[in-house]
């Protein structure tokens, strides 16, 4: 089953974590560095940043197909908001096929977060 990482509403206690009910929680994990968290209002948006920066935190997640499609949904997908892509992770996670949902607006004014969204 695909493995998802999460940073923000969707973590254990975020107040849209029903949408991975009935899916696997793996571990807590962290990106290598090179991604940023911006405050989009009631929640976060991850985006690719060069940069020393200390990752982001979050969760992984197994998930099977059907609730991978929801959260396609979910998060924007289709309308541009967001794109399901490969993601870096520390280790015990490096090397294994984990996705994220990256932020593909602007965040141009936005509030820069740090490496983790309060749940």
């Amino acid at each position: 089953m695909p493995l998802i990482f999460v940073y923000g509403t969707l973590k254990r206690g975020g107040s849209n974590h029903r949408q991975l009910d009935g899916q696997e929680f793996v571990g807590t994990a962290q990106t290598i560095a090179g991604y940023r968290l911006f405050d989009l209002g009631d929640y976060p948006g991850m985006v690719a940043a060069s940069g020393d920066r200390p990752g982001v935190t979050g969760e992984v997640w197994s998930v099977d197909s059907n609730s991978l499609r929801r959260l396609d949904a979910f998060e924007g997908v289709d309308q541009g908001l967001y794109q399901r892509v490969p993601v870096a992770l520390r280790p015990p996670f490096g090397g294994r096929g984990v996705e994220t949902y990256l932020y593909l607006q602007s965040v141009s004014g936005r509030t820069e977060l740090g490496s983790s969204w309060p749940v």
